[in-house]
Parts: C-alpha cells; structure tokens; sequence
C-alpha cells in the first residue's frame, strides 16, 4: 500500500504543483521518485511529528494541498493537540496518511501498534477518515482525499497487502462498496482486513450460509443510506475492522444503530480485543491470535447466525 501511495502522489504531484509531501523521517528512499520529479516540494521534518503537522497545517491554510506522512501511532496519537487545533479547527485541508496502522508492524511491539486512533480521531469535527482495502484503493483514496475541501485522515497498511480489486474501484468518500452479495447476513469491513472478510464469507458459503461483504472503507462520514439497507435487509450484520472494539468503526455503526428506529438485524462487532499485545509474532500471527483469520471469523460468526436463528424461533 505504501508503494502505491508514494507512486499515485508522485503521479499526482507532477500535475499540480500546490502539492507537497512532508516525512516524518521515514520513506526517504521510497519518495526517491517524488524527490526527483518535485525537489522543492519535499520536506523531512525529522522526529518531530507535532510540528509537522503545525507545518502542515500552515501550508494548507496557505494554498497548498500538503500531506503528511509517517508510522500510524507517531501521527495520531502524539499529535493529537495539533491535530484537533491546527488542523480540524482551521479546517485545514491537510491530508494525513498513517502507514502500518493496526496490526501492521505486530512484530514491533505495542509502540508501533495502533489500536486506538480511529476511536480518537472520529471524535474530531470536520476530519474525514478513510481506511482504504488494498494499494488501488490507496491510490482511489488519495485521489479522493486530495480533491477533499476539509482534512482527511488516510489510514494504510504497509506492504505486501492483497489485491481486492482487478481495477481501480469507482471510489468516493462517504460512499461504501458492495463486493459481495448475501441473502443471511452482511459483513461490513473496513481497512486491509478486507481479503479475510471476503476468505471468511466464502468458508461461512461452505456451511450453508450467504453472507454478503460490503467495503465500508470512509469510517467519517459513514454510508449511512447503505447502512439503513443493510439493516433493514439482513438478519445479522458484522462490522470487521483492525482496530480496538471500544470506539472504531463497530462503535461508530453502533452509535448510529442506537440512534435509529430499531431494525431487525442484530450487530456483531469484530475487532482487536481491549488488551495489549505482549507476544511477539507477525501481523498474521496476531490476527490469529485475536481471532482475526478467515477460519477465527468464520466460526464466531456461524455461532451468531445460530444464536439469532435461536432468537427468532424462540
């Protein structure tokens, strides 16, 4: 995903002279393209992520469309003041784009974890936030982000992420994308857990159940003219995403569910549970280990097919 970002931005870049990358230290040999093609529109603002995003933010404000790059939980969570003040107070149109979100960097411990970002970021006012599925769907979303009049919070893995589309998807913020349809249920995916979704829908069409898979891929705004269909529609619904269950995107389906004239559907909300990760492994260890693996997905979500069949015949 990183690759394709670096790539699409040089793209981009190239065509529109207002935009300007800044680093977070991290990426210089990935941005050796953007470098050579736009040297003056290059920043390695060093360790100092909070100014960076001061930087930003006076950049925007000034004209440009800048955007801000570095690892998941150094960009949102020591950044918060900045974030909220200079950036979504001003309504700056900055871009922020966090690499190796989640899981991502498993193996580097709970420093390099992100759990909570969308939880804290979703409460900020005026910030759109993305979670894109796969490297063309990073390089629809930058697009996307880049044409965005407000701040955008883009949220990517790190490499190695597989394809979920054979083309580029038609791709606008605030609007969710069927993959597949599904009669029992729905899954509602956000982010690079997208191929386990669709892995999990598959073994679940195995045992005898259709369930749907829908890339709910912008967690602010939410879709929620599909989510009315969903709900109105299925028996069940799952939200799936790689983050903590308390405050993510199933928390934000949850708060609108809540607020809504009650639908027939029952929510699951899947996730990373509320603890810290002491083991050491990588990303698909870790997924497994927070039962975050299609054969993990599927078996939970056949035990809340049944147990809303029990309800409705009880």
């Amino acid at each position: 995903m990183r690759n394709a970002f670096a790539a699409e931005l040089t793209r981009l870049a190239q065509a529109d002279d207002r935009i300007v990358l800044l680093s977070g230290d991290i990426g210089n040999r990935l941005f050796d393209p953007f470098k050579a093609a736009c040297p003056a529109r290059f920043r390695n603002c060093g360790v100092a992520e909070a100014n960076m995003i001061g930087v930003g933010a006076g950049l925007a404000l000034s004209g440009l469309r800048p955007v801000a790059y570095t690892i998941t939980p150094f960009l949102t969570t020591r950044c918060l003041e900045q974030i909220k003040l200079d950036v979504c107070y001003h309504a700056a149109p900055l871009v922020i784009v966090a690499v190796g979100a989640g899981l991502s960097y498993a193996n580097l411990g709970p420093t390099h974890h992100s759990f909570e970002d969308l939880a804290i970021l979703r409460t900020l006012p005026g910030l759109a936030i993305v979670c894109p599925a796969d490297p063309l769907e990073t390089a629809a979303a930058l697009r996307a982000a880049l044409a965005h009049p407000g701040p955008v919070y883009l949220r990517l893995g790190k490499k190695g992420e597989p394809a979920v589309y054979e083309a580029p998807p038609d791709f606008a913020i605030g609007r969710a994308i069927t993959l597949r349809e599904g009669a029992d249920g729905v899954i509602l995916c956000c982010g690079t857990l997208m191929p386990n979704a669709l892995a999990a829908a598959e073994l679940l069409a195995g045992r005898g159940l259709a369930v749907g898979v829908i890339n709910m891929h912008t967690v602010k705004p939410l879709d929620t003219d599909c989510l009315g269909r969903v709900f109105a529609d299925a028996r069940w619904v799952v939200t799936l995403e790689e983050h903590g269950l308390i405050g993510g995107f199933g928390g934000a389906v949850a708060e609108w569910l809540a607020d809504q004239v009650p639908y027939p559907a029952r929510l699951l909300r899947c996730g990373i549970p509320d603890r810290f990760i002491h083991e050491a492994g990588d990303q698909t260890y870790a997924r497994q280990k927070a039962g975050l693996d299609p054969a993990g997905l599927a078996e939970r979500i056949e035990a809340f097919s049944r147990a809303v069949a029990a309800r409705e015949t009880a």
